[in-house]
């Protein structure tokens, strides 16, 4: 009985670590993908007519903000971000909480509800990406991409991010879950806690 106990919170402290650094890694994750997006921005000149032998010239700028789908993202990617900041300054400065059922079912619905916006927002940019990248030909819509190379390019890797973060989401609410069956203390000093009387 007390072999087993130790055993459960050995298991119970490393499950906690294993949760803090994948968090650690998801908060990078979709900041990264929050701040590239949100900077992304390029501006060309391009010669579009000729008045005689006189080109004429006109200046265009690709920003995220001319496309929904990926204001949504910048903001579910930061709304993200923001979660598992707070998971982890409880995880740091909350060693003493009581991590009970209620809370633990409290941080686990708030992660799949974390990997629901972000996925969906990862999804409605890649749309709009591949539509900017080879346009429709049925509706008409050009391809933005063989004229605006940077800014497709800083797009395709906030996008990289955003799935990376997507899938350490996924493992985080899938750790989230099977803790409701153990609730105990997230902290250094779980391991000392059960007693070794049988």
């Amino acid at each position: 009985m007390a072999v087993s106990k130790l055993v459960l919170a050995a298991t119970s402290t490393k499950s906690c670590k294993v949760l803090l650094g994948l968090r650690v890694l998801a908060f990078s994750a979709t900041l990264s993908a929050a701040i590239v997006m949100g900077l992304n921005k390029e501006t060309k000149t391009f010669v579009v007519g000729n008045v005689g032998n006189t080109p004429v010239k006109a200046t265009f700028t690709a920003k995220f903000q001319h496309t929904p789908a990926f204001v949504f993202f910048v903001v579910a990617n930061a709304m993200v971000s923001f979660h598992n900041m707070l998971m982890i300054a409880v995880h740091l400065f909350g060693g003493k909480m009581e991590f009970t059922s209620f809370r633990l079912l409290s941080v686990a619905i708030l992660d799949m509800l974390n990997v629901t916006l972000i996925s969906a927002a990862a999804n409605a940019a890649a749309f709009i990406s591949e539509v900017g990248k080879n346009g429709n030909k049925h509706a008409r819509w050009d391809k933005i991409c063989d004229r605006f190379a940077t800014y497709c390019d800083h797009g395709a890797g906030a996008l990289i991010a955003a799935f990376a973060g997507v899938v350490l989401m996924l493992i985080i609410s899938a750790i989230s879950i099977s803790r409701l069956a153990h609730p105990n203390k997230c902290s250094s000093s779980t391991a000392a806690t059960p007693s070794v009387v049988p």
